[in-house]
């Protein structure tokens, strides 16, 4: 685990292990841990940051720091911010929690339900044309088909839900079934 180490601006205990910890869960999602601490640490940073600061707070190398810093601008999770009299590059994070989730499904959805549809949709042409794949597995493919869909056309339905509504909708949760036919309250 990376530690930071910096004593100057030395993060509080709690936000030292959100730092960690969220780097810790970026390894299980897939996403570097580097990555994943930094995007923690400029989500708690109150005011743009440096590539250095970022380096030093956490203690990484520059190159590292640089690298993870590119990543998450393709991600669209960090942003430059032009600082008057520094010609340095300064970086922030987006901070509003449905608009981060926003852009990690966006990235997610292009990276992998959208190349996931194209290569069942080939699979199922070619398995539509050769005698030799079984009804079974012709329908087992379909059936994926369908269900990734359904998750491409659900998020979606998702963004076009203003957020007010989309939040009620998520408190709501499981209690929605009960409005719907056969649905238990």
């Amino acid at each position: 685990m990376t530690e930071i180490t910096d004593t100057k601006d030395r993060l509080p205990a709690p936000l030292e292990t959100f730092v960690l910890q969220w780097g810790d869960l970026g390894g299980q999602w897939g996403v570097n841990r580097s990555i994943s601490q930094i995007h923690a640490f400029l989500y708690l940073a109150e005011r743009p940051m440096i590539a250095e600061e970022i380096a030093e707070s956490l203690d990484m190398a520059r190159s590292n720091v640089s690298n993870s810093l590119k990543e998450l601008l393709a991600w669209n999770l960090i942003r430059r911010v032009p600082m008057r009299h520094d010609r340095r590059d300064h970086f922030e994070a987006e901070t509003n929690v449905w608009e981060i989730a926003a852009r990690i499904a966006a990235g997610r959805k292009q990276r992998e339900i959208d190349p996931a549809l194209a290569a069942l949709r080939s699979c199922i042409e070619a398995a539509d044309k050769d005698p030799k794949v079984s009804a079974v597995a012709r329908q087992r493919l379909h059936d994926m088909l369908d269900f990734t869909a359904a998750l491409d056309r659900w998020y979606g339905q998702m963004l076009s839900i203003p957020t007010g509504k989309r939040d009620m909708l998520i408190r709501l949760g499981a209690k929605i079934a009960s409005f719907l036919p056969g649905g238990k309250g």
